[in-house]
């Protein structure tokens, strides 16, 4: 064993020692909410396919149809031959969903928040960058990358981003604002229509990461942003949740996709989305504004839970939407609560740092629309009381 390999090895003992070790498990996924690991059918509690298009018929024929019609692969990147007018087509689709002038196709989402993030601050040398303290951890890497320091806000307290903006922003020739509209640990929402005003007052751009709205919030599934039309200036959202298979976009304003086109190194150096990817995207676009009946499913079945977990005396939590948190402390607590639960047939990961804040690990509870009433209940029953 090399020296680096030794390294290695006692990082991973540390990770281990701390109760933060991660490990690999495949499973199968079926089209009811079910999935099947280590041979044991259980109730899923973690996907993030919130509306279960993962299994689509529409979908998957449409993915199967442009895959024969186009091929299996892009062949490069979008500024070489990359670009088919199948990319140009869905790029307009997105705009209109997301009522932007425009949108551009990433790989994923944590390649379109690390890369844009950069790019734009390339454009603004000198920026003042302000941003949630808990915006996922590929904004923090583009904020890093870009060698910035951020000015963060306490979490969704706007009265104290405002205070940071009149002390820290006046200056500067540029400010920017970091949030998410749903956060994808915690559940809760930020206040988009307040956060534009402030924007717009300070003269600020407004960056807002709608990966788990998208699809499930807002008019049609659009997002939350899509209810201020042109209050926020650029919005990144994936189709690998609530919109079932793979990729990501951002959409705004046609002199800013034009910038990334040309400033945006994930973009640039990124071989394009291929046509499977294109025609599920192009049929989850068809499908989900009509699923407003799933979107009720996923409130109702949000509520229930949460009020049971307020019967059983967890502590109230911020959560609103599909995504419910139940917090139970140090690490250890929640990989034994999770496996608990897997010795019963359901699969709610134990979620536990850096992911989330140390003494915060919890189960991340992530609803679907196939889920029953009755599968909460059951679930609620497991969980058990607050110790």
């Amino acid at each position: 064993m090399g020296s680096l390999d030794t390294l290695i090895d006692k990082a991973l003992g540390e990770i281990e020692g701390r109760g933060h070790r991660r490990m690999l498990s495949p499973v199968t996924i079926a089209p009811n909410g079910m999935l099947r690991r280590d041979g044991c059918e259980m109730l899923d509690f973690s996907s993030n396919d919130y509306l279960g298009l993962s299994r689509h018929p529409e979908l998957i024929a449409r993915a199967r149809d442009w895959t024969e019609r186009y091929g299996v692969g892009s062949g490069a990147s979008r500024l070489v031959t990359g670009t088919s007018e199948a990319h140009l087509t869905v790029e307009r689709r997105i705009a209109d969903f997301k009522r932007t002038e425009a949108a551009l196709l990433f790989a994923s989402g944590w390649q379109a928040n690390a890369a844009v993030l950069p790019a734009l601050l390339a454009a603004a040398p000198g920026a003042a960058v302000f941003t949630d303290r808990l915006i996922h951890a590929s904004l923090h890497h583009g904020c890093a990358a870009a060698g910035v320091r951020q000015i963060r806000f306490r979490h969704n307290d706007l009265d104290h981003l405002e205070q940071l903006l009149a002390r820290n922003g006046r200056n500067a020739p540029a400010r920017i604002i970091v949030t998410e509209s749903v956060f994808s640990m915690d559940g809760d929402t930020a206040d988009l229509s307040r956060l534009s005003q402030i924007a717009s007052a300070h003269d600020a751009f407004l960056f807002v990461d709608e990966a788990h709205a998208t699809g499930v919030h807002g008019p049609g599934g659009a997002g939350l942003s899509a209810a201020i039309p042109g209050g926020v200036d650029l919005v990144m959202g994936t189709f690998s949740k609530a919109m079932g298979s793979f990729g990501a976009y951002v959409a705004g304003s046609r002199l800013l996709c034009d910038y990334l086109v040309n400033a945006c190194s994930g973009f640039i150096y990124s071989t394009a989305p291929p046509p499977a990817v294109l025609g599920a995207i192009d049929a989850a676009l068809d499908v989900v504004p009509a699923m407003n009946v799933q979107r009720r499913t996923l409130t109702e079945l949000g509520d229930r839970l949460r009020a049971g977990l307020i019967h059983a005396g967890y502590p109230r939590s911020e959560s609103s939407t599909q995504i419910v948190p139940v917090v139970l402390g140090e690490a250890r607590n929640a990989v034994a609560v999770s496996q608990k639960l897997a010795e019963q047939g359901m699969l709610a990961a134990a979620i536990r740092p850096p992911t989330v804040p140390r003494g915060t690990s919890r189960l991340r509870i992530a609803l679907r629309s196939t889920h029953e009433q009755a599968d909460i209940d059951r679930l609620l029953e497991a969980i058990g009381p607050c110790p």
